[in-house]
C-alpha cells in the first residue's frame, strides 16, 4: 500500500458501506448512505486542519477555545456520481465553495473525456478536496487532478468510497503528493473496468438510471 492511502476503518462507516454494497438497497437508501458515508469520511479527511485560539465567553466565564486557522476549503465533485457526496461533506463544512469536473468515460478505452468544468475563482487560494465515490481505473482522478493543479491550489486530496489497487496506483505514481481516502480497497477491475467486488455504477445507484 501507498503511504498517501488513508483507509477509514471506522465501524460506522463499515456498516453502512455494506448496506450500501448491496444490490438490493433503493436508490434513495443509497444516497442516503453516501451522504452519511461522505460525512463520516470528511471528518478523518479533514483531521490536520490547524487550529488557533480565540477568547469567547461562555455563560459562565470567558476562555480561550480553539477554531481552525483561517484554512480555506473546496470541494471539487466529479460528475456526476461526485455529486452525491456534496451534501456530506457540506454539512460539516458549508463554508467551503464548491467547483465542478464533468467527466465521462470511453467504454472501449475506458479514459476519461471531459464536457465541464467550473471552479471557484479563488480555487489558488484554498485546500481542495475531490469527490468521486469510486476510484477505479484512476483515469477520472488523474484527470481531475491534472486539472485543478492548473490552477496551483493549496493542496489537494482525493476522497472516495471504494478503490481499486489499479487506481490507487496510477492516481499515486502520477501524483504522489495528493492524499487518498477511501473506505475499503477492493480486490480488483473486471473486463469492463469496473471495481470488485465494488457496489456497481455508483452514477446509475444514485440517481436511478441504467
Amino acid at each position: 500500500m501507498f503511504d498517501n492511502v488513508f483507509v477509514v476503518e471506522h465501524p460506522l462507516v463499515q456498516h453502512k458501506l455494506t448496506y450500501l454494497r448491496d444490490k438490493n438497497t433503493s436508490s434513495a437508501n443509497f444516497r442516503r448512505l453516501v451522504t452519511e458515508i461522505s460525512t463520516l469520511m470528511c471528518y478523518e479527511a479533514t483531521r490536520d486542519l490547524p487550529l488557533t485560539e480565540t477568547e469567547i465567553e461562555t455563560p459562565i466565564t470567558s476562555m480561550k477555545a480553539k477554531i481552525i486557522a483561517g484554512r480555506k476549503l473546496a470541494f471539487v465533485p466529479v460528475l456526476r456520481a461526485g455529486l452525491g457526496m456534496c451534501e456530506g461533506v457540506l454539512s460539516l463544512i458549508p463554508a467551503a465553495k464548491v467547483g465542478h469536473i464533468g467527466l465521462q468515460r470511453d467504454h472501449e478505452t475506458f479514459e476519461p473525456m471531459s464536457y465541464y468544468c467550473k471552479l471557484p475563482p479563488d480555487i489558488s487560494e484554498r485546500d481542495v478536496i475531490v469527490l468521486d465515490p469510486m476510484l477505479a481505473t484512476g483515469g477520472s482522478a488523474v484527470f481531475a487532478v491534472d486539472t485543478i493543479k492548473k490552477h496551483n491550489p493549496k493542496s489537494i486530496k482525493f476522497m472516495c468510497i471504494i478503490a481499486s489497487p489499479e487506481g490507487i496506483a496510477r492516481l499515486s505514481s502520477t501524483h504522489s503528493d495528493v492524499k487518498i481516502f477511501c473506505a475499503s480497497v477492493d480486490e480488483r477491475l473486471n473486463e469492463k473496468a469496473y471495481i470488485v467486488p465494488g457496489l456497481g455504477d455508483a452514477g446509475d445507484r444514485i440517481f436511478g438510471t441504467d
